[in-house]
């Protein structure tokens, strides 16, 4: 079985592509001196961007985990959520509240997509 491999950085790919599935590393804000709402956008932007290079897009998103490192921020994340989802075309989802690894850090976010057929 061959594993495609996407974003390699020194600890961890940005996402790898396996069995028909495109498994998402968990994705911070590059810019983590936005509030919950920005750091949310940004994340999707490079989700998006993830699922483009593995050749699907958002609509083929099966589940998606959401990290907040305080709870309180759950109506700015799903502001910047609502606003990006294809409302057609809902994952499976749950958000969480932990302590993130870098404290300026306010959302983290995973999740598991179709990969297109080979």
């Amino acid at each position: 079985m061959a594993i495609v491999r996407l974003a390699e950085e020194a600890r961890l790919s940005g996402a790898t592509v396996a069995g028909g599935f495109v498994f998402l590393a968990g994705q911070v804000a590059d810019d983590d001196t936005l509030d919950a709402e920005g750091q949310t956008a940004d994340i999707l932007r490079q989700i998006d961007a993830l699922l483009a290079e593995a050749g699907t897009d958002k609509r083929a998103l099966l589940q998606v985990q959401i990290v907040l490192a305080d709870i309180g921020d759950a109506a700015a994340m799903n502001r910047a959520w609502d606003a990006w989802l294809d409302p057609a075309a809902k994952p499976a989802r749950m958000t969480i509240e932990a302590k993130l690894v870098n404290p300026a850090w306010k959302v983290e976010i995973t999740g598991i997509a179709l990969a297109p057929p080979a």
